[in-house]
C-alpha cells in the first residue's frame, strides 16, 4: 500500500511551522518539495567532487563528468527515451521550448507555415512562438477548448493541413488539470507531416510517461516539478530531428572546432550545452528521478486521482465555489483551479497562508485561458505525492472561514 506518511518523513520541509500551523504545501504545480536524498546529493556534491565537466583530466573533474552524464542517462531511462544523445539538459521547460523555437523554428518555418498550439497553454509555450511567427511570418493557430475544459478535437482536425508543420500542446494543464490526448494528437500530426512538442512540466513528475510510446517530437520539462533542484530542465528530441539542427547558443562545450573563420558543431546533445553547464543540479536531480521510480509513478498518479477526488468534493462543495476543468478525477491530473464568489483568489491565497496553508492565485502563467473563462484569476491547489487527505480537509475548512469572514466584512451595518 502507498503510505504517505512514510513518505512525508522524507521531505524536511513538511516539519515546518507556518504562522503556528504545521505547514500545508498545495503549491506543487509550481514547484515541488526536495526529499533529503536530493538535498544531501546537491551538499556532496559542492563538498567532494565541485569541478567543470568534460575538459579536465583530473580526478575531480573525471567524478563531476561521470556524475553529471550519469544523471542524463538516468532521466533518458525515466521518460524511456531511445538514447541519453536525446536529452539535452536546459535551466528549464521555458528554456527547452524556447531551444526548439530558435534552433528547429528559426530554420525550419516560413512565412505561412502553421504552428498549432492551444488556448490553455502556458506563456512558455505561447510567447516564445509568437516571437518566431513575428521573425518568419508563420501563423499560428490555437485550439479551443469546451465546458469541460477539454480541447475541441474536431476543431484541432480542421485546422491540420499542408501548412502544417508544429503542434505543440501541454499534456496536462497547469490550470485546468485537463490531461490531453497527446499520443492521438501526435499521431494526427504525423498524418499531416506535421511534428509534435509535448510541454510535459505537469506530467512528468506525475504520472508514467513514455515518450516512445507517445511518439512525439520533441518534449520538455523541469526537474524542480519532480522533486529536483531549480535551475535545470531537459529537452527530449528525437535524434532524426535534433540532428540537422544548429545550436541554440554560441560558446564553449558547443563546439567541435573554432578558427578564426569558422567553427563546427559539437555532437548531440552537448551542441544545445553552450559553457559551463549547470552541473550540481544536474547531478542532483538523479537521486530525485531515483526516489520516484522507488515510490512509483502509477502509485504517485493513483494517490493523485484519489486526492483530487477528494478536493472536487470537498472544495466543489462550498456554496460559492467554482471549480474549473474536467469534472471527474480521472480525467485530470492533481491540479484544482476555482474562484469563490466575490472574494478575490489572492485575498483567498492570503487569508489562508494565516492557517500554513500554501496555494496559488493569480493567472498561473495563462492569461489567454482565463480570458478564455471570462475571469482574472483563480486560486490554485495543487497536489502531489505527501499530500494528505487530512491537508485538503483543513483547506476545505479554512475556505469556509475565509468565506465566512469576507461576509462578515461587505455586510451592511444596522442604523
Amino acid at each position: 500500500m502507498y503510505d504517505v506518511e512514510h513518505v512525508r518523513r522524507d521531505f524536511p520541509i513538511l516539519e515546518r511551522q507556518v504562522n503556528g500551523w504545521r505547514l500545508n504545501y498545495l503549491d506543487n504545480a509550481a514547484t515541488s518539495q526536495k526529499p533529503r536524498a536530493v538535498i544531501e546529493a546537491l551538499a556532496k556534491y559542492y563538498e567532494q567532487y565541485n569541478a567543470n565537466v568534460h575538459r579536465g583530466l583530473h580526478t575531480l573533474a573525471e567524478e563531476a563528468t561521470i556524475a553529471y552524464e550519469r544523471s542524463r542517462g538516468r532521466l533518458a531511462a525515466f521518460i524511456s527515451a531511445e538514447s541519453p544523445n536525446t536529452i539535452a539538459f536546459t535551466r528549464n521547460t521555458t528554456e527547452a521550448i524556447n531551444l526548439i523555437a530558435y534552433a528547429w523554428g528559426r530554420r525550419t518555418l516560413k512565412p505561412g507555415d502553421e504552428v498549432i498550439l492551444s488556448v490553455m497553454e502556458h506563456h512558455s509555450n505561447i510567447v516564445p512562438w509568437q516571437m518566431m511567427a513575428g521573425e518568419t511570418g508563420a501563423v499560428l493557430r490555437f485550439i479551443d477548448i469546451d465546458d469541460e475544459g477539454q480541447l475541441d478535437q474536431a476543431q484541432y482536425h480542421e485546422m491540420l493541413g499542408p501548412r502544417t508543420k508544429l503542434v505543440s500542446i501541454m499534456q496536462v494543464s497547469n490550470v485546468l488539470g485537463t490531461i490531453n490526448p497527446v499520443k492521438q494528437m501526435a499521431k494526427d500530426a504525423h498524418d499531416h507531416g506535421a511534428l509534435m512538442l509535448v510541454d510535459a512540466a505537469q506530467s512528468v513528475p506525475n504520472m508514467p510517461v513514455n515518450v516512445q510510446d507517445l511518439d512525439c517530437d520533441f518534449m520538455a520539462f523541469s526537474s524542480h516539478k519532480m522533486m529536483g533542484p531549480t535551475g535545470i530542465g531537459a529537452l527530449y528530441g528525437k535524434l532524426e530531428h535534433m540532428e540537422p539542427m544548429g545550436p541554440f547558443m554560441g560558446g564553449g562545450e558547443m563546439i567541435r572546432e573554432v578558427t578564426l573563420e569558422r567553427t563546427t558543431w559539437n555532437d548531440l546533445p552537448w551542441r544545445f550545452e553552450a559553457g559551463t553547464p549547470n552541473i550540481a543540479d544536474a547531478v542532483a536531480l538523479l537521486p530525485a528521478v531515483d526516489y520516484l521510480n522507488e515510490l512509483g509513478l502509477e502509485n504517485i498518479r493513483q494517490h493523485e486521482v484519489e486526492l483530487t477526488r477528494h478536493a472536487l468534493k470537498k472544495i466543489g462543495g462550498i456554496e460559492g465555489v467554482t471549480i474549473y476543468g474536467p469534472p471527474k478525477a480521472e480525467d485530470r491530473g492533481g491540479v484544482v483551479a476555482f474562484t469563490m464568489g466575490n472574494v478575490h483568489p489572492h485575498d483567498i491565497g492570503t487569508a489562508l497562508d494565516q492557517y500554513g496553508i500554501a496555494i496559488r492565485a493569480g493567472h498561473h502563467c495563462a492569461q489567454p485561458l482565463h480570458r478564455r473563462l471570462g475571469i482574472g484569476a483563480t486560486a490554485r491547489a495543487s497536489f502531489y505525492a505527501y499530500t494528505t487527505m487530512s491537508e485538503i480537509d483543513q483547506l476545505a475548512d479554512a475556505l469556509v472561514k475565509t468565506q465566512e469572514f469576507f461576509a462578515r466584512r461587505t455586510r451592511p451595518t444596522a442604523v
